[in-house]
């Protein structure tokens, strides 16, 4: 049965693969409530599969112009804790999934979705269309744990260009600098994704997946996790810029 329905988002199955597609206008922007429908759709798809289980989750953007293009900034002027209450807890989520996560970058990847897109386990880019840049550095934006996921996927050289030059990256390039792990035509980007989902689900099985995971990424987990639900401090502090 497939779960939801869900403000926002949609979800579809695909035998054991669940696919849930961003539908947050203009941009698929994240503020708390959008982080918090997608953990709830997560946290659904995990009760459908059942324990130790094989299963698979694909996120995609609903166009070819946009997967994700990171925070609602603005938020953050009048709530302090959105991100400790939405983006924060979201990555931690998809770190400690017990199935493996695709992103299915189906356009412009840029800001937060960055380390949205890196806290999947894997990453399709669309071939024609869209960039992945991480301008954190020209924004004046900082929370604790920024680079673990840069620094701990990708090659350092790659990392720097990431977080300290905001370099911006289209399909092509990502691929050769390792961001991700495919690229495909726009009409063929779904099939790609339910490829590398069929090839992976099964690694679930036998319920070691999310601890296999934290072996290589626990340190990332760890630094989100210290900051989420966090109400008695400030963790970040808002954008020296806008965008």
């Amino acid at each position: 049965m497939i779960p939801g329905p869900y403000q926002n988002l949609r979800v579809d199955q695909h035998d054991r693969i669940f696919v849930i597609t961003l539908c947050k206008p203009p941009e698929n922007r994240i503020n708390v409530a959008f982080a918090q429908e997608i953990i709830r759709a997560l946290r659904d798809i995990e009760k459908e599969l059942g324990p130790d289980s094989e299963g698979c989750v694909i996120t995609k953007g609903s166009d070819e112009k946009f997967w994700c293009t990171g925070l609602e900034l603005d938020e953050a002027d009048t709530n302090p804790y959105a991100n400790s209450d939405g983006f924060y807890p979201l990555l931690a989520t998809l770190l400690d999934y017990p199935y493996p996560t695709v992103a299915l970058l189906t356009g412009h990847t840029f800001g937060g979705a960055c380390p949205l897109a890196l806290a999947h386990d894997y990453r399709i880019m669309n071939s024609r269309r869209g960039f992945f840049s991480m301008p954190p550095v020209n924004l004046g934006l900082h929370f604790p744990g920024i680079g673990s996921l840069p620094r701990l996927k990708l090659r350092p050289q790659v990392a720097r260009k990431m977080l300290l030059e905001a370099h911006r990256w289209t399909g092509i390039q990502a691929l050769q600098d390792g961001i991700v792990d495919a690229v495909a035509e726009p009409a063929e980007m779904l099939e790609v994704a339910l490829e590398k989902g069929r090839s992976v689900q099964g690694r679930s099985k036998m319920g070691v997946y999310s601890s296999l995971r934290n072996e290589l990424w626990g340190e990332a987990t760890e630094k989100l996790r210290s900051i989420s639900y966090v109400h008695g401090r400030v963790v970040s502090g808002p954008a020296k810029a806008k965008i």
